[in-house]
């Protein structure tokens, strides 16, 4: 059964209360069945030749933020294209291309029409809506996978770490296109962790070029430091996140979240994209830069 077009009250509370929220059965079969073929059909379009082999990742291994981001152009400037991320460390590639490639991204709800129609919709506008936003904009969609027995794990990381506003106001809307289980690995979260662990540091580009992060200026960080804001290793346990395919995974942007490595012989697909507030400030430090026009627009006729 679908999803009511606005979030309840009760999933608002769960929302306030955990700084995220499961919704199963939000998109429909058929309509994950579509975006299944049509990322089936960009992997095969995709050509490894004249790629830079480059990774992204959220932080160090261990799960600081001290190992250096990729800073070419091939991903600093995917704002308004659909580029992949498709080797390892080192470069190589060590399955099919099929089996080996880790994201697509970041234009995907602008330039593919069956993610567009899933993305620019009233329904993701009546939620984005209902969690408080007045100007509700799009921007950094991928579809992220975890292959078979090769998907690395994710460290603990903040979302508005990467798509800085002033004040924070990144939400993740997270579509898993295939069961994302205990063993080919889901999500897990610090449930509350968006009330006591701010925004402390930032991932932006750097003057002398690449990307790196830099201090979020004191009093800034949703307000959580004022408040005697802790460390994120102590703001409590991992709770795992299991879900099923055609789920919705809402992630407030400062809650700390994190994904372990896919040891399994099933792959996890995601689609995932983020919102920022429109009326708040989106500043030329970030990594990606906003398209000719603007990010898009939720609209409630769409």
């Amino acid at each position: 059964m679908m999803s009511p077009p606005n979030l309840s009250t009760e999933q608002l509370e769960l929302w306030e209360k955990n700084g995220y929220l499961i919704i199963p059965d939000a998109i429909s079969p058929e309509t994950v069945e579509r975006l299944v073929r049509e990322t089936r059909k960009l992997l095969d379009e995709f050509s490894l030749e004249g790629h830079p082999m480059t990774k992204f990742s959220t932080g160090g291994e261990d799960g600081s933020e001290d190992e250096k981001h990729v800073g070419d152009d091939y991903f600093l400037n995917s704002n308004d294209k659909i580029r992949t991320d498709a080797f390892d460390s080192t470069g190589t590639l060590i399955k099919p291309k099929a089996k080996a490639i880790n994201k697509i991204g970041h234009a995907l709800h602008a330039l593919s029409p069956p993610f567009t129609s899933t993305t620019l919709t009233k329904r993701n506008c009546a939620i984005a809506r209902s969690l408080g936003f007045r100007d509700p904009h799009v921007l950094q969609s991928m579809i992220i996978f975890k292959q078979p027995e090769i998907g690395g794990a994710v460290p603990p990381h903040q979302d508005s770490t990467f798509l800085y506003t002033d004040p924070p106001s990144a939400v993740g809307f997270w579509y898993a296109l295939e069961d994302a289980t205990l063993n080919n690995g889901c999500l897990s979260f610090v449930p509350g962790s968006h009330k006591s662990a701010a925004i402390k540091k930032r991932f932006v580009r750097l003057k002398e070029g690449g990307t790196g992060f830099e201090d979020v200026e004191e009093g800034k960080g949703n307000g959580v430091r004022e408040k005697g804001g802790i460390e994120a290793a102590e703001v409590g346990e991992f709770v795992m996140g299991p879900v099923t395919k055609g789920s919705l995974v809402l992630i407030h942007g400062n809650v700390l979240h994190k994904s372990e490595r896919n040891l399994s012989d099933s792959s996890r697909w995601i689609y995932t994209f983020h919102v920022i507030e429109g009326e708040y400030e989106y500043d030329e430090k970030n990594w990606l830069k906003p398209p000719e026009g603007g990010f898009s627009r939720l609209n409630d006729d769409t």
